[in-house]
């Protein structure tokens, strides 16, 4: 009886030890072409919210992180893009999390202007419901453009909130938390920007120290 459970714990153990080798081998083999995706995916994105005329750097080079825990609700450092001309800051696209949407966390990117101009709002990640929540995807619903060049007084600090609750914004029928939390998010993000943008673009922590 010993002799058997020792046996089958052998082999179970000799086999839990061949898949973490196996998942090392695949993690390894693929890291460089997973990287490579990611960068291309963020620069589409990236080229999506920052117009080409209005910046003549690599963006993707120019990303910086910060760490803002109490303005940005969340614990880890963000990304954050400097878009340049002629060596000069034109715009900034930081990465941001709404961390109270309907089903958890949900990660979305916005850029912002100089002189404190939303030129656009992506959303990266979420788990919001099917159907609900994810009009805030750009192939699902087009709501995300109601943010482009909106400012803190364009609408009041009073409107950055959802209809319902008597702001500028639409809420979707049937899913208020998720665009409630959303503009929540956007306007907190935006006034960090406004109020930190020279202290990002000097900031010298570069992304890529997040993945040493």
């Amino acid at each position: 009886m010993n002799k058997s459970i020792v046996r089958n714990g052998l082999i179970l153990a000799l086999f839990a030890m061949l898949c973490t080798g196996l998942v090392a081998f695949v993690d390894k083999f693929t890291a460089d072409k997973i990287h490579a995706q990611k960068q291309a995916q963020r620069l589409k994105i990236l080229t999506d919210i920052i117009p080409n005329d209005i910046h003549d750097n690599n963006l993707v080079q120019s990303c910086r992180l910060i760490y803002a825990p109490n303005e940005l609700n969340t614990d880890t450092p963000v990304a954050a893009f400097v878009a340049t001309k002629d060596q000069h800051a034109t715009a900034i696209a930081m990465e941001t999390y709404a961390p109270d949407g309907y089903n958890g966390k949900i990660k979305l990117i916005l850029s912002v202007t100089k002189a404190g101009e939303i030129l656009g709002v992506r959303t990266l990640e979420h788990n919001e419901t099917p159907g609900l929540g994810d009009k805030i995807e750009l192939t699902k619903s087009d709501w995300v453009h109601e943010f482009t060049s909106k400012t803190l007084t364009k609408p009041s600090a009073s409107k950055w909130k959802v209809k319902k609750d008597g702001g500028d914004f639409d809420q979707f029928t049937g899913a208020t938390i998720t665009p409630r939390a959303y503009v929540k998010a956007v306007h907190k993000a935006l006034t960090y920007i406004s109020s930190h943008f020279d202290d990002i673009q000097r900031q010298t922590r570069s992304c890529e120290e997040q993945n040493d």
